[in-house]
């Protein structure tokens, strides 16, 4: 009779089963590359890497989009001397033109194309716009990077499902979901509550929550008539995207600015006024 004891796979045969074998869906997948950064197969930013590629065939538009009130946009009623300096500011390498509001946008201006302004050529701005591509917000994010590659095209406006403008999202966008934005002392995890508060009562706010939430959790009365995130509720009280650090008084709060890019307002310090003496 043979001795069970002589069946019992080795170390070896283990360690290739556990490499060699299918997995039978994503979350054996992950389990399998955990398992190779363990061993030391992967590292922790090839793992990372790893895991945003599968995530964005998860993710839609929506959950990434620059939303409409964070975004930079030229009238095409303005002169080329008027909003030249916007541009300058901003830093972008593009621009959606509207003509009117938001919801009509008639194309796209590259920063690039004003050097022939500079240049003393024949300038029309209308001439320098290249087409607009609108995307649903339910577009899934893997086949979005898929078209921006095939059209070598790197911005789209984002519609909702009425045909409004609703954002925007950039090639850049999609990719920092794959190899990760810079983290500060600031960010939130995913998992976070959209509002944090500490014992100073200071309170730590993404700007992409709902006013209505900000409104229960602090029992304040902001108005969601004309913007539906805090966010939206410090620009428009800015009237421009404020720089970090930046400080602004609404109501019986303050506003500090924690983490802002080029583009988008992420976070927010709020706090009471100190009652004065």
């Amino acid at each position: 009779m043979d001795d069970p004891e002589s069946h019992k796979p080795t170390l070896l045969e283990r360690l290739s089963a556990l490499l060699l074998r299918e997995p039978e869906d994503r979350e054996q997948l992950v389990t399998l590359l955990h398992g190779a950064y363990e061993n030391n197969l992967l590292d922790a930013d090839a793992l990372s890497m790893m895991e945003g590629v599968l995530q964005v065939s998860e993710r839609q538009v929506r959950e990434i989009m620059i939303p409409r009130a964070q975004m930079d946009v030229i009238d095409i009623v303005q002169p080329p001397e008027a909003f030249i300096p916007f541009v300058i500011e901003a830093a972008h390498s593009r621009f959606p033109v509207i003509e009117g509001d938001k919801d009509n946008i008639i194309g796209i201006l590259l920063a690039k194309d004003l050097l022939r302004y500079y240049a003393g050529e024949e300038f029309d701005v209308r001439d320098m716009l290249r087409p607009v591509v609108f995307v649903p917000e339910s577009k899934r994010l893997n086949v979005l990077l898929r078209d921006f590659r095939s059209n070598r095209n790197h911005i789209a406006l984002v519609v909702d499902e009425y045909g409004g403008v609703s954002g925007m999202v950039t090639i850049e966008d999609v990719l920092e979901q794959i190899v990760g934005d810079i983290e500060d002392e600031y960010d939130f995890d995913e998992d976070e509550d959209n509002i944090i508060a500490d014992d100073t009562g200071h309170y730590r706010v993404k700007a992409d929550t709902e006013i209505e939430d900000f409104n229960e959790a602090l029992g304040t009365d902001f108005s969601d008539e004309d913007c539906d995130t805090v966010g939206g509720l410090v620009l428009k009280a800015a009237g421009q995207l404020p720089k970090c650090g930046d400080r602004l008084y609404l109501g019986e709060l303050v506003f500090t600015v924690l983490r802002v890019d080029s583009r988008r307002l992420y976070s927010l310090l709020v706090e009471r006024k100190r009652p004065e003496l």
